[in-house]
């Protein structure tokens, strides 16, 4: 029987308590940056059934070809990166994939077994995280964008070439 192999995850996701601290201590005992920061996104969505719409400040950190995704909650609606009190879920959160095909995507992941925990969209981007009642804690994301190939190979590349100054880059 012939093993789809996926493309390689392009992202580990956190969630942080201080998106300044955190970028800081990446760059500081990890030598990972340069770190592009993006203050007041807002995804709107679906969770557990119900809509919802999610605030966080986001900072993009890169090492080799992986990107490092910090998120810092401003919000306490529900959503994946929240407890049933509203207080963020700190720490490792979710690995993700690109995909031109986030519908397709869900199709054959729901076939394998994961369900759906959240679906939104933002500017120009649509994700889905997913997981599996099996393997609690465990989140898959699927993110479809026009500019995320493109943004990733930038960052790579600014991550390859960067001296260690400059650490933080917020996009207006």
């Amino acid at each position: 029987m012939a093993h789809e192999v996926p493309e390689p995850a392009v992202q580990m996701g956190y969630v942080v308590a201080d998106l300044d601290a955190a970028v800081d201590h990446w760059v500081t005992h990890a030598r990972v940056g340069p770190w592009t920061v993006f203050r007041g996104v807002t995804l709107q969505g679906r969770y557990a059934g119900s809509d919802t719409v999610v605030t966080m400040d986001v900072a993009m950190g890169y090492t080799g070809a992986l990107q490092i995704e910090l998120m810092q909650i401003t919000s306490s609606t529900p959503s994946p990166y929240t407890d049933d009190a509203g207080e963020p879920l700190v720490g490792p959160h979710h690995m993700a994939w690109i995909t031109d095909d986030l519908d397709g995507a869900l199709a054959t992941a729901r076939a394998r077994g994961l369900e759906e925990l959240f679906l939104a969209e933002g500017p120009g981007t649509r994700v889905a995280y997913l997981h599996s009642p099996a393997q609690p804690g465990v989140v898959f994301e699927y993110i479809q964008s026009d500019g995320m190939r493109a943004m990733l190979d930038y960052g790579i590349a600014q991550a390859r070439t960067w001296d260690g100054s400059d650490p933080v880059r917020p996009i207006a």
